[in-house]
């Protein structure tokens, strides 16, 4: 059994990892020419992603410089609306990454309390989003949408491979991804439903008391870069 360990207020609190992922193609305006030569910009100067990375980047300037940034937003709550989460977004924090594909991870150490709605803006560079311990892919291009756990492993990597390759990102091609993300909080009687998720399933499990972990049948695990399999901590 795959369990995640996250605060809920001040107060561990264990939870089954979700195995539903949810994912659409929404009808997204396309970045202006501006727009884009800014994000160039930024990755280029600031953020040098190498593969496998993921930077956070300025939102507050792509709100300011993008007029139908409004209409993106709208997309995703109207998507999530229909899938049952009402006004969930409204309540969601919200943040503009870039990534040069992805490494295999999970974030339920930093986030074991939310799902991850993300919203990809970029076009089809060849990419997909994939979940390794479902063996489902996701093609990436403008108007992706997905919602899913964030303790379940996942990585973005080149179509048609078999896991995460730093050769596989050649220098003379365009592997970037800019897509919004929303932290959904996993409590969130909605999202809970929507995702299928146990809660309070491991509660005798000793944890120190400060820890946000995931565990696999009682023992923490860690996720392999490369191959997104699970592996013991240490």
């Amino acid at each position: 059994m795959l369990t995640s360990h996250y605060w809920s207020g001040d107060v561990i609190r264990s939870r089954r990892v979700s195995d539903v992922v949810l994912s659409d193609t929404l009808d997204v305006p396309e970045p202006s020419p501006h727009l884009l030569a800014d994000w160039q910009r930024e990755i280029s100067s600031k953020l040098a992603l190498e593969p496998g990375d993921v930077e956070v980047m300025p939102l507050a300037r792509t709100q300011f410089r993008w007029p139908a940034y409004t209409r993106c937003v709208q997309a995703v709550s109207e998507w999530t609306g229909a899938l049952g989460l009402p006004a969930v977004l409204a309540s969601s924090d919200i943040a503009l990454m870039a990534c040069r594909g992805a490494r295999y991870h999970h974030d339920g150490a930093q986030y074991g309390g939310a799902a991850f709605c993300n919203l990809f803006l970029s076009e089809d560079r060849g990419l997909d989003l994939h979940f390794p311990s479902l063996d489902h892919r996701i093609p990436l291009k403008r108007g992706t949408a997905v919602i899913f756990d964030t303790a379940q492993p996942h990585g973005v990597i080149r179509r048609g491979s078999s896991g995460f390759n730093v050769a596989d990102f050649v220098p003379d091609r365009d592997w970037i991804q800019v897509f919004l993300t929303w932290e959904l909080p996993i409590e969130d009687t909605h999202v809970g439903n929507a995702l299928e998720v146990a809660f309070d399933v491991d509660a005798s499990t000793p944890l120190p008391p400060d820890e946000e972990q995931v565990l696999l049948d009682g023992e923490p695990v860690v996720v392999c870069p490369e191959s997104g399999r699970w592996c013991r901590a240490g």
